[in-house]
Parts: C-alpha cells; structure tokens; sequence
C-alpha cells in the first residue's frame, strides 16, 4: 500500500520553436482523454530525467532531442490517488520533424495563450508562470 503512495516521476519537455510550445493532446482511450499535455513520461529505473526525456521524445514524436536545463518542478496529487513528481526541461535543440505517434494530434501554441488550453491538472500552475515570462530567461535563444 506504502508503494502507491510514492510519487511517479515524470520528466516533460518544453519545445520551443519561434515563441510557440509543442502541446500533444492525449487519446480518447488514455487517461485524462484529450487534455493537452507537454511531451515526456515516466523515468524507467536505471535512466536519469533527462535520458528518460530523451527516450520518450523519440518513441512520442520520432525527435532526437537535446535537453536543457529544468525549468520547475512540481508535485501533484490527483483524486484518483496517484502523485506525479514532474519535472520540465527546455528543449531547443532537436533533429527530425515532431509526428504524434501517441497523441490525437499535436500542436504548437503561442506562450500568452497557454492558459486558455485544456491541460492536465498538474501542469496548470507551471503553465500560468511559463504563459506570463516567469522563464523568458531560460527560453531565449
């Protein structure tokens, strides 16, 4: 029982491309169907955050990625009783064009009109700041 209580770990990316995020909206059969989410996973055992982010680029948008710095990182806890310990990495750099292999579709979005897509719950407060210039910093070229 103690073992569902432990936070998963998610690693997310933040591709900027031209002052837009790439959003993947999940399926109609995941869990928490069609909201938006930014692209990533959970680290298996034996990866680091960022060599998971790599992995999951790949197998999600057919990407080779390379990972910059975490922006934030947050803990959430849903109704359904599972905890996600997320953690968002820039991404500026990758080769190859993003596809939606495990999405509805994708999409890239401008940063000011981040509050008004359907996200997960746990990327909302993370969303708000990134939207109003909180890491402009970070994500300037």
């Amino acid at each position: 029982m103690a073992r569902s209580r432990a936070p998963l770990l998610v690693s997310a990316a933040i591709i900027i491309n031209n002052g837009k995020v790439l959003l993947g909206q999940r399926r109609k059969g995941d869990r928490h169907p069609f909201k938006w989410e930014f692209p990533g996973g959970k680290v298996e055992h034996g990866e680091s955050p960022k060599q998971a982010l790599v992995r999951e680029l790949r197998e999600e948008l057919q990407i080779e990625a390379k990972i910059g710095v975490e922006l934030a990182r947050y803990e959430h806890d849903y109704p359904s009783g599972s905890r996600v310990h997320l953690l968002f990495f820039v991404v500026k750099e990758y080769t190859g064009q993003p596809v939606a292999k495990v999405f509805e579709q994708i999409s890239w979005v401008d940063l000011t009109a981040l509050p008004e897509v359907d996200f997960l719950e746990g990327d909302i407060d993370f969303v708000r700041r990134l939207a109003r210039g909180d890491f402009s910093e970070q994500l300037s070229v």
